[in-house]
């Protein structure tokens, strides 16, 4: 059975989410999150993409504070 997976709405998407996106296309792993879902990445492939938003955040804090 396949899974659907629901079309991504780019303007419906916080700041944070957009920076996820944007690592996992950096990473080479975008096609996979689209077509099967964050699910479909290993531990440490979300360990990866989550490691680097929290370096870029850091790296920016202003950035951070912006988004709440």
């Amino acid at each position: 059975m396949a899974k659907k997976v629901k079309k991504l709405d780019l303007e419906k998407l916080t700041e944070e989410e957009k920076l996820k996106y944007e690592v996992a296309e950096e990473l080479g792993l975008l096609n996979r999150v689209l077509e099967q879902g964050w699910r479909s990445l290993s531990a440490k492939e979300t360990g990866r993409i989550g490691g680097i938003v929290s370096k870029r955040k850091q790296k920016n804090p202003q950035d951070a504070l912006n988004e709440t």
